[in-house]
């Protein structure tokens, strides 16, 4: 067990609470692994838990509220921790036609490609931006997910990044979910700053991060390393500028190459670094160092049919943390099932069922830093958990569609469909 966990189990039965959830098998995720509690309780008070162990040792509380399973598990809430789900469009024609055989050089000359979602996003209003992205949002939220991260990018000018984070902070209010915002300015090269990388850098460092941390519309700040985006160099000037306001950084890198992006992450203390297709031991070695968490994304590798897999025995072998997320974006992972990506991280990187669940549970949370309010059922962590009428854990990874039946708890309440 982590020296950051939380035990497990309280000894001190708490001075009053609002429920208690009895009678399925608790999957702790404790420390990464199942650490099941058979036949457990959880108690819940202030949208808290504030004890879990066995039924037999549990408090009694006549005044609470009594919900009793029949069997089954409860697992910890889901955490997305790398989306895109606010873009205007969508790029399914665009899907179309690269099945069809038009290169993606193609597309883009003909005024698709990420260009395309930038000029929707840019023309969309507010309130169509929130629409659509509750739209994919309502999907995740249906099978379990408790916690996502949003990030912008598909606006690249001052005016419509700020309103994509507006919009982020906005779905906050929308629907039953933890929400994390993070500026992901840094995503692509804007069409107006064509050949003038170092120019658009410059606008982000000194003039958009600035407004966004004023005005608390981000909770990170990301970026794209990559030869077809931004440099190691350019990404670090985003970096600073982002740590010199206080914000947390996050890093897309070696998703088409090796830039070893990850490992300058790591340098800053970055709180995870995502895709790493193409990450080295080197790179593992230094997020190992660094405490930053390794985010992979299926769903992308899946649909550009990747081959370069994710170097997980390097991460195993220097214990880095690994996520699993949706990467839910329009050009290239339109993912609205998390559940599909634990049996993706199985079958197409070779996580075990474990690892996978793991991915969407403790390590997702320290993906975006909440690893002391999320992603294990502790006492003192969020109230946020999942009872699935399943007999174990690899169930969640092993049915392929559909949408298995839940009951998903939020801050100690049940979410109905009225919250979706």
């Amino acid at each position: 067990m982590s020296l950051t966990d939380p035990l497990p189990f309280s000894t001190t039965p708490p001075a009053h609470c609002d429920s208690v959830w009895r009678g399925a098998t608790l999957v702790t995720m404790q420390d990464g692994h199942y650490n099941l509690i058979e036949n457990g309780a959880i108690v819940v008070a202030d949208g808290k838990i504030v004890w879990l162990g066995p039924v037999a040792n549990c408090p009694l509380f006549p005044d609470a509220e009594q919900h009793e399973f029949a069997g089954g598990i409860i697992t910890p809430g889901f955490v997305d921790c790398h989306t895109h789900l606010v873009f205007g469009g969508n790029r399914s024609s665009e899907f179309e036609q690269r099945l069809n055989g038009v290169s993606y050089a193609e597309i883009a000359a003909s005024g698709g490609g990420i260009i395309s979602t930038v000029n929707a996003t840019r023309e969309a209003t507010e309130e169509e931006l929130i629409e659509s992205a509750l739209f994919r949002l309502r999907p995740l939220l249906a099978e379990g997910v408790t916690c996502v991260e949003i990030k912008s990018g598909y606006g690249l000018s001052i005016d419509s990044e700020l309103k994509m984070l507006r919009v982020i902070r906005t779905l906050a209010t929308r629907l039953a979910v933890e929400v994390k915002s993070t500026c992901l300015a840094a995503h692509a090269l804007p069409p107006e700053y064509k050949n003038r990388p170092d120019e658009y850098i410059r606008l982000i460092c000194d003039t958009l991060l600035p407004i966004v941390a004023r005005e608390n519309l981000a909770d990170a700040v990301d970026a794209f390393c990559e030869h077809l985006a931004f440099s190691p160099a350019q990404v670090e000037q985003v970096f600073n500028a982002a740590k010199a306001l206080g914000l947390p950084v996050k890093l897309h890198a070696e998703q088409l190459s090796s830039l070893h992006g990850s490992a300058l992450a790591a340098r800053h203390g970055a709180l995870s670094a995502d895709h790493l297709e193409y990450a080295t031991d080197d790179d593992a070695i230094a997020m190992a160092a660094g405490g930053t968490v390794a985010v992979l994304l299926p769903g992308a590798f899946y649909l550009l049919r990747e081959k370069q897999q994710p170097p997980v025995a390097f991460f195993r072998q220097h214990k880095v943390p690994m996520a699993l997320a949706s990467d839910a974006n329009p050009g290239t992972s339109p993912v609205l099932s998390l559940r599909l990506m634990l049996n993706m991280g199985c079958t197409l990187f070779g996580l075990t069922p474990e690892e996978a669940l793991a991915g969407v549970t403790c390590h997702g949370a320290r993906a975006l830093g909440l690893q002391d309010s999320h992603g294990t059922l502790a006492p003192g962590k969020a109230a946020d958990f999942i009872h699935w009428p399943l007999s174990r854990p690899a169930e969640l990874v092993y049915w392929l569609g559909g949408e298995l039946p839940c009951t998903v708890v939020y801050r100690g309440n049940v979410r109905g469909n009225h919250h979706l």
